[in-house]
Formats: C-alpha cells, structure tokens, sequence
C-alpha cells in the first residue's frame, strides 16, 4: 500500500501513517466500521452531556463527573479517530512533524485525564457509600470543580514531557510509522538519536500515573465492599452494587488495555497487538463508556426515556 519513505540526508519533515492494514480489500469495510464507532461516540457523549447539563434530577456529583468523563472521551476519541479514518481513504496518509507532536501531545493528555477522572469517580462513589451523612458537605460543587480542574492540569503537565523529549529527537531516516496514529513506542523505533530519557520518561511518568491513580481507586473498594457487606438488605446491597458497577466496567477496560499495551515486556512486543490494544483504549472505549453509564444507570435510563418520549410525542 505504502512506499517506505527514505530521507537520508536531511531530516524528516512529515511521516506517513502505516494505518490498520496495508490490505485494500480491508479498507473500505473497516472505514466504514469506524466511521460508524466514531459516529456512536460523537453522539453519545454529546447526548450524555446534554442530558446532565439539562436534567434537574441529574444534577448532582455523580453525574457531574460522568458528564466530565464524556467531554474527555469525546475530546479523546477525536484526537485519533479522524486522522485514522484517513488511514482507509488515502493512499498514503501523509502528517507533517508538527502535526504529528500535536496528535501526541493530546493523546497523552487526554489518556492521562481519563486515569485521573475515574479516580476522581472512585473516590466519589467512597464517599458516596461509606459516608452519606457527609456526602453533600465533602463533595460541594466547588470541591467538585476543584477536582475537575485539577484532573486536567495534572494531564496537561503529563502530556509535556514525553512532547518535549520526542520533539529533541532527531528522525533522519524511514519515516513510516507502523501505527495509525503518532504514539510515543512507533515514534521511537524510527528515531536516529539515543532515545533513553523518552524510554526512562515512559516508565517513570507512565508508571506514576497507573500507580497514583490505580491505588486509590483499589483502596476506594476495598472500603466499599467492606461497607456494602456490612449493609443487612439483599436490596441495598444491590442497589449500592449497582452504582459502582458502571464505574469499575469502565475502569477494568480502560486499564486493561492500557497495561497491556504499555507495560508488557519488550520482548512480547507485537505490533498487530498494539494496534488492537491502541483501537480499544483510545477509540472502543470513549464509544462504551457512554453506553455502558445510560444502560446500567438507573436515573441516566429515566432520563433518556423522558428525552425520547418528549421527541416522539
């Protein structure tokens, strides 16, 4: 499909994105399946936060998050997916060097802001749960903002540095990479500089955000559970299950795909794989997580369902 571009006496200026599959007979069928995902996505998490900004009855923590959490996954999903798309329509689907650090430096900020959100959520539901009494003092809309606000500084100085240090590299040779987006491990198979600090970088901050953000969320439930299996109903266990279980399907797919693709040994390293992990973490899940929150969400379901009965009325 591709010609692999040399440039061996300057250096790179643009790269081309080897994309999912170099078969043509693929390309049609698969640009559509994406079109179809992205369009999904768009739709729910639009939906999902038009029906938390304009419900009075969603108007509370949980949700606030929840409506976050879509803004994030749609911002996202829209780093990667248009570009891909290209990937299926184009021959050779050319990005220039600048454009290519831009697609990474917001695809590290908005993965970073979608581990730090969930956590945000963990401990909501904790306070939720294990402290009702003081659930409406702890989590008040200006804590609630201030959390908010937090998660996306925190993600916008985690996607730094892996941008500055990919961008002093120096690319002067093959300039296909074997992805469909500009990701922090293809970009460093083609750079012709020592990529040690970018390799140390991916797994000390890497490794800082699953451990800072993996951690609470598992303290969180294991205080949860406790409380849970002391509550004397069948019936409120069930219902107090049933608000975290939107949360932890989330997070065990996010976080799976995530250590899966950067956290195993390099030795195991598959390329086919990590296209696969990538499309799950950054374009599958941004799609489920809407849909998972509307169909295990009770007051989310009750809303939607006034929303549609008003439309068709």
């Amino acid at each position: 499909m591709m010609e692999m571009a040399k440039q061996n006496d300057s250096a790179v200026t643009e790269f081309v994105l080897e994309g999912l599959t170099d078969k043509p007979e693929l390309q049609l069928p698969l640009f559509l399946l994406f079109l179809g995902i992205y369009g999904v996505t768009v739709m729910g998490n639009l939906g999902m936060i038009l029906i938390i900004t304009l419900s009075p009855k969603l108007q509370s923590p949980m949700y606030f998050f929840i409506g976050n959490l879509s803004v994030i996954d749609l911002f996202y999903s829209s780093t990667v997916t248009p570009k891909m798309l290209g990937n299926f329509l184009w021959e050779q689907n050319v990005i220039s060097l600048p454009g290519c650090m831009t697609q990474l430096f917001f695809f590290c900020v908005f993965a970073t802001a979608e581990f730090y959100m969930l956590t945000v959520m963990a401990y909501d539901r904790y306070i939720a749960i294990c402290s009702p009494l003081l659930y409406s003092a702890v989590m008040s809309q200006k804590v609630c903002n201030m959390l908010v606000t937090g998660v996306h500084i925190v993600a916008t100085f985690g996607g730094m540095p892996h941008t500055i240090f990919m961008i002093r590299l120096s690319f002067c040779g093959d300039n296909v990479i074997h992805h469909y987006l500009c990701d922090i491990i293809p970009l460093l198979k083609l750079s012709c500089s020592s990529t040690y600090i970018n390799e140390l970088l991916l797994i000390l901050v890497g490794g800082f955000n699953v451990l800072a953000t993996t951690v609470p969320i598992i303290i969180s439930y294991a205080f949860i559970l406790s409380n849970i299996l002391q509550i004397p109903s069948a019936e409120g266990k069930s219902k107090a299950f049933g608000t975290c279980g939107s949360h932890l399907t989330v997070v065990g797919f996010f976080y799976g795909s995530i250590i899966f693709m950067y956290f195993k040994p390099a030795s195991s390293s598959n390329m086919v794989q990590e296209k696969v992990a990538s499309v799950f973490y950054s374009t599958v899940i941004p799609m489920l997580n809407p849909l998972i929150y509307s169909l295990r969400n009770k007051g989310v379901r009750n809303e939607l369902s006034k929303a549609m009965g008003m439309r068709y009325r």
